[in-house]
């Protein structure tokens, strides 16, 4: 078997039914298998890691009967996509801040564990974990490519069916994910210098149906809350026009979420519909609203809402329409010292939190059985989840005060989950919402 080399292996055609029907061949069979144990074969870690970089970098394995190659369908997506504005694949370069990183954020993390486990035994658990990991990023990259053939609803059908097989029974058992929808997410909530590609993003989201959108709205209002939320503690200290100023982007987006999601509220009240499903709009109307309520709701908008000020008028009325019920249903998510809530959970961005869960996967030697989803939402309050949900979420604090960031020339963690601020933070935006 020769790994990161191509060889005499066939190029796929690219296209994105071609890229899918490749990536589901190896999905469903035993292709992740033959490469995690040709790897693991190696003397040590170190070389089954290095074994496994080969072909990360390459996107390409060449195996005498599970031939992988990716090559063309990466380059050519990855191209497209970055002169959209978006490195779906790399990370930035915080040292040198003002490039992204040579390597892919799995190369990156892949080397990580080099310098921490590379003088231990083949770890073939940990291997899985990291091809899958590979693997989701391609995923998420082709997300951001399903309006290219003008079939995006089903395109994003389709890239479900490959995620239900990463992380399926032939993977490693993590999961990332909670549907296809939140590949996009995963694939652009990291920093990106230039943000010109946000908007772009957002006209083609908006074509999508409504099921498709409100799991969008459902993803994006409840990240964006936490990382606003953070924003406004650590990086701006409370200060309400820096955190509007550094987040421009941001703000259309959550301005998208909250509307999508107080019309499917307004719809399910209307109907009658009770339960978990409302449960989950109704706490991520809160996590949205939580960071800077007063610009959707008030009458004097930040300036990066002035282009969906039609959108923000609808969600601000609609809102006031159902006001009193919905404050009086917000109290239910209140943060509590025991169980789990989002609204404690606080953090720069959600590439960070779903890397941070790899890295201890890694380190341990063991999947963590939740998504990035799961650490979006308490619902319902009594879920066997929300045990597992706390645990990461401290663990993850946990890394980030041992290893803090500089902010306002101060360290700090990026990633926190302190149930106290979360109330606070819910106090301040209910008052707000009262008035």
């Amino acid at each position: 078997m020769n790994t990161g080399n191509t060889g005499n292996a066939a190029t796929p055609a690219v296209g994105f039914e071609a890229a899918c029907a490749t990536l589901e061949t190896a999905l469903r069979g035993a292709t992740r298998q033959v490469i995690v144990e040709h790897a693991e074969s190696a003397a040590d870690f170190r070389n089954a890691l290095l074994r496994l970089r080969d072909g990360m970098r390459a996107h390409a394995w060449t195996t005498a009967t599970f031939p992988l190659n990716l090559t063309s369908i990466v380059a050519r997506y990855d191209a497209k996509t970055r002169k959209e504005g978006f490195h779906a694949l790399n990370d930035w370069d915080g040292l040198a801040d003002h490039v992204v990183n040579a390597d892919t954020i799995p190369v990156d993390v892949l080397n990580f564990l080099v310098a921490n486990r590379g003088d231990e035994p083949p770890d073939p658990v940990a291997l899985a974990i990291l091809l899958d990991y590979y693997l989701m990023h391609v995923l998420a990259l082709l997300s951001l490519r399903v309006w290219d053939e003008g079939r995006a609803d089903e395109q994003l059908d389709r890239l479900q069916s490959l995620l239900d097989d990463l992380q399926g029974p032939n993977g490693s058992g993590q999961l990332f994910a909670a549907d296809a929808e939140s590949l996009i997410l995963i694939a652009t909530c990291h920093y990106e210098r230039e943000e010109r590609g946000y908007d772009l993003l957002l006209e083609r989201v908006r074509t999508l149906s409504h099921a498709h959108r409100l799991k969008i709205a459902l993803g994006h209002a409840a990240s964006m809350g936490s990382h606003l939320r953070f924003g406004f503690e650590a990086t701006y200290a409370r200060d309400t026009t820096k955190t509007r100023d550094d987040n421009v982007a941001d703000y259309p987006w959550l301005c998208f979420a909250l509307a999508t999601l107080m019309r499917e509220y307004a719809r399910m009240r209307n109907a009658g519909e009770s339960g978990v499903e409302r449960d989950h709009v109704v706490e991520a109307l809160l996590n949205g609203l939580s960071a800077d309520a007063r610009a959707f709701v008030g009458d004097h908008p930040p300036a990066s809402l002035l282009p969906s000020e039609a959108e923000r008028a609808a969600f601000r009325d609609l809102f006031r329409a159902h006001r009193l019920e919905l404050l009086d249903e917000f109290e239910r998510f209140r943060p509590r010292d025991e169980g789990y809530s989002p609204l404690a959970f606080f953090f720069n961005f959600s590439h960070n939190v779903l890397k941070g869960t790899i890295v201890d996967a890694l380190l341990r030697g063991e999947p963590w059985p939740l998504t990035l989803n799961d650490l979006l939402t308490g619902v319902p309050a009594d879920d066997p989840k929300n045990d597992q949900r706390r645990a990461l979420a401290e663990t993850l604090m946990g890394y980030a005060r041992a290893h803090p960031s500089p902010i306002r020339g101060r360290m700090m963690p990026v990633i926190v989950y302190d149930p106290a601020t979360g109330r606070q933070a819910m106090s301040v935006a209910v008052k707000k919402l009262e008035g």
